[in-house]
């Protein structure tokens, strides 16, 4: 099956929300199951995230992107989990008088 038409496949499938299975084999993007199979391979390889850097950076270059409208996703930045504490310091000071009764 030519990747061209898997990547139609994939799409397809995406845009319209249907199971792998429900794809229909008339458009001839053959089965759902080969598209799958190819998603998960050129995932596996980068393809995507390559893809993905690829048309921001052709966007930014034509000036097509509104970076004031941008945010940033906690799956791909790795957050912080919060303030780190200090360690504990010994008092130095006097300890309270043993109860004597």
């Amino acid at each position: 099956m030519p990747d061209r038409l898997c990547l139609q496949g994939i799409l397809f499938v995406l845009y319209n929300d249907i199971a792998w299975q429900l794809l229909p084999l008339e458009p001839g993007f053959g089965s759902g199951q080969t598209c799958w199979r190819r998603l998960d391979r050129w995932q596996e390889a980068g393809v995507f995230d390559r893809l993905h850097q690829v048309l921001l950076a052709e966007l930014n270059t034509a000036g097509e992107l509104d970076w004031s409208r941008a945010c940033v996703d906690g799956s791909h930045i790795r957050a912080k989990k919060g303030v780190p504490t200090p360690a504990r310091r010994r008092s130095t000071g006097a300890r309270p008088a043993a109860s004597t009764t």
